[in-house]
This record gives C-alpha cells, structure tokens and sequence, in this order.
C-alpha cells in the first residue's frame, strides 16, 4: 500500500480528485470529467465502465432510498454503493460537498488498486483481501443468516472463495440456489464450527478462514513452492520506485 501510494500517476490522480470533487454538483458534470470518474469509478472498483457514461449517470441520479431505482435494481450491489456515495440523485445537497469525503473516496480508490495489482499475479490473494473487506461487513448486517449467504452466492469473488473452500465441484452453482445454500451452511458448520455468516464478525475467525482458503486454493491450482502472499509481494517489490498500476 506504501508503494501504491507513491506512484506518479496515483499522487496525480488523488492530488486532482481533492481539488476538483467538491465542484461538482451533479451527476452530469461528474461523468464529464473523465479524470474524476477514474477515481470514482475505481474506488468501488468498476473502472470498466468508464465510457458507459449515460448508464452512469442516470445510475449516480438514482433515489437509493427508492426500492424500485435503477442503482438499487441492478444485480451488482457496487452501483448502489456508487450511487449512496455521492447521494447527487438523493439529498438536496450531495455527499461530495463533505470535508472527509475526498479522503474516503481515496481511501476505497487505494485499497482497489492494490487489489487489482496484486490480482495481476495472484487470483487467489485478490479474492482473499476483498473477503477481508467485505465479510466483517456482511456479517454484521441485520439481514437473516439465509440471505446473508444469498448475498455470498450473488458476489463472484465470496462465492469462488467458498467453493474453494469447501472443495465443491464447478457444477455447485448448478444446484438450485436454496440447495446452494443449505450445502454451504452445512459445510460451514462441518469446516468452520458454524453455519452463520455472523462467525465472520470475529477477526480471528476471518483471518483462520482467509489462511485455509489460500491453502485450498494452492492445492487446488497445484503449488509451485511459491505462496499467493509472497507472489503478490515479490510483484510490488519489484515495481517500487516506479510502479505504473492499471486502475
């Protein structure tokens, strides 16, 4: 992450974000800026889209408190989040005027990057630092423990995660999603000691689940002596300096 935060073109990036997103006040004039999209767009980690621009806007003017919104029917719960952000389509007055929101945003756009640098060498070690960040959360929301594994099965990254996990074959998201789930808390409670998602509120519970899954995934992908972790560091050591990310 020091690296990261070092590079040329991520400094340029972030010192332009500060100036420039207290300025905007609409949707339209976000997606105008390419250079602030980038940023907006890569802190939730959807930088695919960045010539998608009409979708984007009429995503990042979506009522999120509305049910029926566009941001809130999409599939993919990060337009949501991209959308409660900035708030343009919900308050009088959007999120991007607060004083701390340029340095959350930043924050979310650093953690992105170094996930995607070290997802160019390792897939494995890309999926476990996004379940870092996103299991506490989902384990502490107030949904039930059946939707919270809906939620699980709905996000690429957790399912392959857990499907690795528990050694289950390519065929598992074959299986009607309730038969998905009744397997996945039963293998829950047989690997880990508990079929909820709520276990992952526990840093010490994430942390011996994250290291069993790099494991599996090494066996599974066959080791070659070199561990996803010290992959993933060897890639950034050897950037240091001039590190030159794809964001």
């Amino acid at each position: 992450m020091a690296t990261l935060a070092k590079a040329p073109d991520q400094v340029r990036a972030e010192t332009y974000f500060r100036e420039k997103i207290g300025g905007i006040d609409t949707a339209e004039q976000l997606v105008a800026d390419r250079r602030l999209l980038s940023v907006a767009l890569g802190a939730f980690g959807l930088s695919d889209d960045i010539n998608n621009r009409y979708f984007l806007r009429k995503v990042l003017e979506s009522d999120t408190l509305q049910g029926d919104s566009l941001a809130n029917k999409l599939s993919d719960k990060r337009y949501a989040d991209l959308a409660n952000a900035f708030g343009f389509g919900t308050f009088t007055t959007p999120r991007n005027k607060l004083s701390d929101f340029a340095d959350r945003i930043i924050a979310q756009y650093r953690q992105q990057g170094f996930e995607t640098a070290v997802g160019d060498q390792s897939a494995s070690m890309r999926i476990a630092l996004y379940a870092e960040r996103e299991l506490p959360d989902l384990a502490q929301s107030s949904d039930s423990e059946t939707t919270k594994w809906f939620k699980v099965i709905g996000s690429e990254p957790l399912r392959n995660m857990f499907q690795t996990l528990f050694a289950l074959p390519s065929s598992f998201g074959a299986l009607d999603i309730d038969q998905q789930v009744a397997t996945l808390r039963k293998r829950s409670k047989s690997l880990l000691g508990s079929p909820d998602l709520s276990q992952f509120a526990k840093p010490e519970v994430l942390e011996k689940t994250v290291r069993r899954y790099l494991l599996q995934a090494q066996i599974a992908e066959g080791s070659n002596g070199t561990s996803p972790a010290s992959a993933a560091l060897q890639l950034l050591q050897a950037r240091q300096g001039s590190l030159s990310l794809r964001l």
